[in-house]
């Protein structure tokens, strides 16, 4: 019997970017344990010179390749170039692009880069970054109604890099540290344009994480930030907030960023959608 490989040489080709095409690599390996992928990025591949010399690179270095490739031509080219190297060659955007294309009864328009236009969207998400950043960690709390998003949670239940995460998906996301000694601003508990989630976690989890935390700087990993009392305190301090206020609240214990950005992102959907009604 042939034992299974454990390496693999992976080819992310594309004639733009590849930004694309990462993601979805990204996605894909992250299904698989216990293989050692080998990555090589081909970005930006629109001559039949390069074309020639990332093929020779990809004879040497044999795996699978994945490409995002709009001109048929070139298309052809690497799909024979593979083929004659016995290598599987997928366009990994060609199903979802034949799907729609055949609900809309309409073929789609080839054009390089084309998913990376600097349309209104774009700008969207420079904006909203910047506004995020400004408005990190309760900073600028004049500006909370620009928001679309405001996240509240006590320290360490991954408010800043879920609203950098929402940001990039061009929602501009302020957050704020809910801290019993220290309450929040007034204005918390009059806006009526962003959606305030209230994020919170297990007990158990968030000691866990701040002494991680106090250990990366060195300090010490005992104190009143990681006192377990404490810490529970804190905890209903932020969930009586989240109740009286009736805000939608989401426990980060077993989410990734992803996760929770994703939960973060179906509450406005579901209030936008309960706008228009």
């Amino acid at each position: 019997m042939t034992a299974e490989p454990t390496r693999l040489h992976l080819h992310l080709l594309s004639d733009s970017t590849g930004e694309t095409l990462e993601n979805i690599a990204k996605a894909v390996l992250s299904q698989f344990d216990g293989v050692e992928i080998i990555k090589h990025f081909w970005p930006l591949v629109r001559s039949d010179g390069h074309l020639d010399r990332v093929a020779n690179e990809i004879a040497r270095r044999q795996g699978l390749v994945l490409y995002t490739v709009a001109d048929p031509e070139m298309r052809a080219k690497l799909e024979a170039k593979s083929h004659a190297l016995g290598l599987r060659a997928i366009s990994v955007l060609d199903p979802v692009v034949d799907a729609v294309s055949a609900v809309l009864g309409r073929r789609a328009t080839a054009s390089v880069g084309r998913q990376h236009v600097l349309d209104d969207a774009y700008f969207s998400r420079v904006e909203a970054i910047h506004y995020t950043i400004a408005c990190d960690d309760g900073a600028n709390h004049e500006n909370w109604d620009q928001a679309d998003i405001l996240l509240a949670g006590v320290s360490r239940t991954s408010k800043t890099p879920t609203s950098i995460y929402l940001a990039n998906r061009g929602y501009r996301t302020a957050n704020i540290p809910l801290v019993p000694e220290s309450p929040p601003p007034d204005k918390i508990y009059h806006l009526s344009g962003p959606l305030v989630v209230g994020l919170t976690t297990s007990p158990d989890r968030l000691i866990q994480i701040r002494r991680n935390r106090l250990l990366s700087l060195n300090q010490a990993p005992e104190t009143s930030y990681v006192d377990h009392d404490r810490v529970q305190a804190e905890l209903a301090f932020a969930r009586r907030i989240f109740a009286d206020q009736g805000w939608p609240v989401i426990d980060v214990t077993r989410r990734s960023i992803e996760e929770t950005a994703a939960a973060v992102i179906k509450l406005v959907e579901e209030r936008r959608q309960g706008e228009k009604v």
